[in-house]
């Protein structure tokens, strides 16, 4: 998982930052881990990833 992300975000980086989330998030997904932390890591996941597509105003 990434760091805070700050609004000074490099998009140089966001093909590589989106493939490493997008598999942390569908490896996290497969063990279907439902308790509180699994879910946070997940919701933290999910907004890391839409932080970029809108940063760097990538389509999805």
């Amino acid at each position: 998982m990434l760091g805070n992300l700050e609004s000074n975000y490099d998009c140089a980086n966001a093909g590589d930052d989106l493939h490493q989330l997008k598999q942390e998030l569908e490896a996290l997904r497969g063990r279907q881990a439902e308790d509180k932390e699994s879910q946070e890591t997940i919701n933290r996941l999910e907004n890391q990833i839409s932080f970029i597509l809108n940063k760097c105003d990538i389509n999805h």
